[in-house]
């Protein structure tokens, strides 16, 4: 089985991806093959809103989403960490996930017409395990964290959680320093293994 984790932050081996990297670790360690995939590396355009998904079953525009779309699908678990800015999520992060969710809801259903109502078939991550995971220096955190539980409960995913929220605190004067918040690490290890858990009794 495999876990893919997105750094969303433009920031390489910067503080959100120091605790994705944790999750990753605790997971390799269980067995699972894992990958880590940069946001800030990937050209990723906003969605256009331009519906043509809903017959191609497919993104219309030309960049890195499609593969990252696919590397989406092909895993069991998916991690999602992300910096806060202004208590919200980044610009690339946000466009990833507006556009996989759209697509994917689309590439196992037909649209309807006006008059009539939706028996949902599921999307293409129906069943996959997922995590969010934010960082910031202080304030903003929840509005953050729950923007990536919005996109994973609409999406019929299987939410993990830890014993405290998956959040981090760090960053002051712009510092590399998850490494100090003991807290955070302990709390995004336990989510880990209970991502691990939740997906090995999925898999029996």
């Amino acid at each position: 089985m495999k876990v893919i984790g997105f750094n969303g932050s433009p920031r390489e081996k910067g503080n959100t991806e120091f605790l994705v990297e944790t999750a990753l670790e605790q997971l390799r360690k269980q067995g699972f093959e894992t990958e880590l995939v940069r946001l800030g590396d990937k050209n990723i355009d906003q969605c256009s809103g331009c519906y043509s998904c809903v017959e191609k079953k497919e993104c219309s525009i030309n960049d890195d989403f499609a593969e990252l779309f696919q590397k989406m699908i092909e895993a069991d678990g998916i991690i999602l960490g992300s910096p806060v800015y202004h208590a919200s999520i980044p610009p690339k992060l946000k466009a990833l996930l507006d556009r996989a969710g759209f697509l994917g809801r689309w590439v196992v259903n037909e649209m309807k017409s006006e008059d009539s109502t939706y028996q949902w078939k599921g999307t293409a991550f129906s069943g996959k395990v997922v995590a969010p995971i934010t960082v910031a220096r202080r304030a903003g955190q929840t509005f953050a964290f729950a923007q990536l539980l919005l996109w994973a409960t609409v999406n019929d995913t299987i939410v993990v959680g830890s014993n405290y929220w998956n959040v981090g605190v760090a960053g002051t004067g712009g510092k590399v320093d998850a490494d100090q918040d003991t807290e955070g690490i302990g709390i995004i290890t336990h989510m880990a293994d209970n991502m691990g858990y939740v997906l090995k009794k999925l898999k029996n």
